[in-house]
């Protein structure tokens, strides 16, 4: 049967990519093919001498310049520098994979389960996603709690909630003063690491340090916090699949992907063509824009059977709701640790869960409606 997600909007591409295979959509006045199908946007994501990433506050969708004065690191870059700098910072993203931040992660984890298990409801959005999403990134890039004190405030997404203009120019005087005081005193943290590093033989520069600063606050914060509320939804409507995991919690793995796969936190990315070139019928002229649709390939039945069912012990589930190719996101090991850790500790400690009032979130475009997450769901744990 459909996935509780999907009862209320079915995916919105799925005609267009059946049919044609490209949606043509109209994003702040300009006409953007939408590549739809699985094999065609990994075909393009990977072809990076035609669709080009090399075009600062443009790769995401809708663009960024009025939000942000630097290109973000190393989303915005194509071969082969767009490598050097990923490779500057990923030994920094992969600590995900160490013990003592797998164990500082499982132990946020825990204690915010066991506050909302003693409470009488709770706002998943705001009250769990966000400080998971903030304080989980403060054990990534070694900084202190405090510090996420103050990213919880930031709400679901550092531009596009509330006034944009202003909170971008907000959080890159914030990165500044990290900066400088990394700089005054480098310690083992993120920022530090940035102030002492060396980009083909010189030092960062301030602006290039800034674009790094942008995807780490920016790039991964809403996928993350619809990811959490979004599973947390899931299981609350299907309480079945709370027990299926908690039956074998060696499914929880596979569980993750599947989720990541249904859920594709983040819709598209922008690609620059280089020269002109058709697709499938559509002629895009050199130096226009297409986008890889992430989420639209995620749901392409030549490749996922029944693709609007939830399956968490789903074999093989090749999605690429993190990319595809040399620009695979940078947090992807991070997005999979907490949501491992977030199953893991539902299993263990949580019997199931209520759901009390739900508000869902769309994305609203003029040739499509797709639905993200919540705006809003409030929810009662009842422990084991």
């Amino acid at each position: 049967m459909p996935c509780p997600f999907h009862q209320k909007q079915p995916d919105p591409f799925v005609d267009a990519r059946r049919v044609d295979g490209v949606l043509v959509n109209e994003f702040q006045g300009n006409p953007v093919p939408m590549l739809l199908r699985h094999e065609a946007v990994r075909q393009a994501a990977r072809n990076w001498e035609q669709f080009s990433s090399d075009a600062p506050f443009k790769v995401p969708i809708p663009t960024e310049e009025n939000v942000r004065t630097v290109r973000q690191l190393p989303l915005e870059v194509d071969p082969p520098a767009q490598q050097e700098y990923r490779t500057l910072v990923e030994p920094f993203f992969n600590r995900a994979k160490r013990p003592e931040v797998v164990a500082q992660v499982e132990a946020l984890v825990a204690n915010l389960i066991h506050d909302a298990l003693g409470r009488a409801e709770i706002e998943v959005v705001r009250e769990f996603a966000i400080p998971l999403q903030s304080r989980s990134l403060a054990c990534l890039l070694n900084m202190p709690q405090s510090e996420a004190g103050i990213w919880i405030g930031w709400g679901l997404h550092v531009f596009r909630e509330g006034e944009g203009e202003r909170k971008g120019s907000a959080l890159e005087h914030y990165n500044n003063g990290l900066l400088d005081r990394a700089a005054a005193a480098p310690g083992e943290d993120f920022f530090s690491a940035l102030t002492l590093a060396r980009f083909q033989g010189r030092p960062l520069t301030r602006e290039e340090m800034l674009g790094y600063c942008s995807i780490v606050f920016a790039g991964g914060r809403d996928t993350i916090i619809n990811s959490i509320s979004g599973i947390i939804g899931h299981l609350a409507a299907r309480p079945a699949d709370l027990e299926f995991l908690r039956e074998d919690p060696r499914r929880i793995t596979g569980a993750s992907e599947e989720f990541f796969r249904v859920l594709s936190p983040s819709t598209h990315l922008a690609r620059k063509c280089r020269h002109a070139t058709t697709l499938h019928g559509v002629p895009v002229a050199a130096g226009d824009f297409i986008s890889l649709n992430f989420a639209a390939a995620n749901y392409d039945p030549d490749v996922f059977e029944s693709p609007e069912e939830v399956r968490l012990d789903r074999r093989p589930n090749p999605h690429v709701a993190f990319g595809f190719g040399p620009h695979l996101c940078l947090g992807a090991p991070h997005a999979r640790l907490v949501v491992r850790t977030l199953l893991k500790t539902l299993c263990d400690r949580v019997e199931r869960i209520e759901p009390i009032e739900v508000v869902d979130k769309y994305e609203n475009e003029t040739g499509y409606r797709r639905r993200l997450a919540y705006e809003l769901l409030r929810v009662r744990l009842i422990g084991r």
